[in-house]
């Protein structure tokens, strides 16, 4: 029997809505999907304000809400769940938009679904390609960088992180670093375009190491004394050293993932497919870069529409339903959380914990 879930997600720039619903043969539809950025708040900031998002989905959440439920032509009454993004992220966001759910389920004694807002990027690929178990997510948004292995709902297990900055957040770095307009990731790309990436012999982070990890920070201080060097800046030097900073990239993710699938199909077999989910996926250049390893692999890459590697409350409700499928609800004093580890309830394979040390 189909069941309908609202989604809410807040914990970060954007607030939305959204209603799915997920057939018995676990086949789902999109009913609704509202999205409103606060790029144009944080913009004369360089970055996302923690204080000024909390105010800004305080502002506006009940609108998209109500506007979400419209649009379905849904009724409070059919929702088999509520579903909210209860971290990780900014807390005051978190706050609000599970405080909002939290509220909705218990006026219409409707079930919450307190859902990890990366365990909603892991499972989009089963909303938009009904994808199977277990497959190997490559995360890259501006606060996550993760090569996880999905394995089934509420089971993960990471493979590689970060151990200093995310990619999303190192091209916002940059970005503000050669006084290029918020947020930052596209203008990046777009000077990238317009330079040549060999100018500079910028290095390639943790190339060759056996575990799966990212390093950004050596990347980015290299391009930064570089920058500092040529001051002032012409606008061909700003393409330059994008160019030169997104090859790099490219080059340190086509790497870690070969060996992430690598480990991936040691510990597990092969994947279903590689997918790709976050905002840095938007990237065009990544994309290609991460068809290459798919090739390479022989596996299948799984790249959501744009609009659903973003922050998104489809993907809050999607989440939520497949777990209120397997009967899994949470309570409403359930907390809000500023840290949440996808993996943290997941025993990791005695191969991989020796490349997981400290992270």
């Amino acid at each position: 029997m189909p069941i309908l879930v609202l989604g809410i997600e807040t914990t970060c720039d954007e607030t939305a809505a959204a209603v799915i619903e997920r057939a018995g043969d676990g086949q789902g539809r999109i009913l609704s999907n509202i999205v409103r950025s606060q790029i144009e708040e944080h913009a004369p900031f360089g970055g996302v304000v923690p204080e000024i998002a909390a105010r800004a989905h305080v502002d506006v959440l009940d609108g998209i809400v109500a506007n979400a439920m419209k649009d379905a032509s849904v009724t409070y009454s059919q929702l088999a769940g509520v579903a909210a993004a209860a971290g990780p992220g900014l807390i005051g966001g978190v706050i609000v938009g599970l405080t909002t759910a939290k509220a909705i389920a218990m006026v219409h004694n409707t079930p919450l679904l307190a859902v990890n807002h990366l365990e909603a990027h892991a499972l989009t690929p089963r909303l938009t390609n009904a994808l199977a178990f277990p497959y190997c997510l490559f995360l890259a948004s501006g606060g996550h960088t993760q090569i996880v292995a999905v394995l089934g709902v509420g089971k993960y297990v990471r493979l590689g992180t970060t151990v200093d900055d995310a990619l999303g957040e190192a091209f916002d770095k940059l970005a503000k670093m050669l006084g290029l307009p918020y947020p930052g990731g596209p203008q990046v790309e777009r000077a990238a375009v317009q330079g040549h990436a060999t100018r500079f012999g910028f290095p390639r982070p943790m190339m060759g190491r056996p575990d799966a990890n990212f390093s950004l920070s050596g990347l980015k201080t290299a391009v930064r004394n570089e920058a500092s060097r040529m001051t002032p800046l012409e606008q061909k030097d700003i393409n330059d050293l994008c160019a030169g900073f997104q090859a790099a990239v490219l080059e340190s993710i086509a790497d870690r993932l070969n060996v992430g699938l690598r480990l991936f199909t040691e510990q597990f077999g092969p994947p279903t497919a590689l997918v790709a989910a976050g905002g840095v996926a938007a990237n065009q250049a990544i994309r290609g870069a991460l068809r290459e390893v798919a090739g390479h692999a022989r596996t299948e890459l799984v790249i959501p529409p744009p609009a659903l590697c973003t922050d998104n409350g489809a993907m809050i409700a999607w989440a939520g339903a497949e777990r209120l499928a397997l009967g899994l609800t949470d309570v409403l004093d359930a907390p809000p959380r500023a840290r949440w580890r996808l993996d943290e309830n997941i025993e990791v394979p005695a191969k991989l914990a020796n490349t997981r040390a400290g992270f």
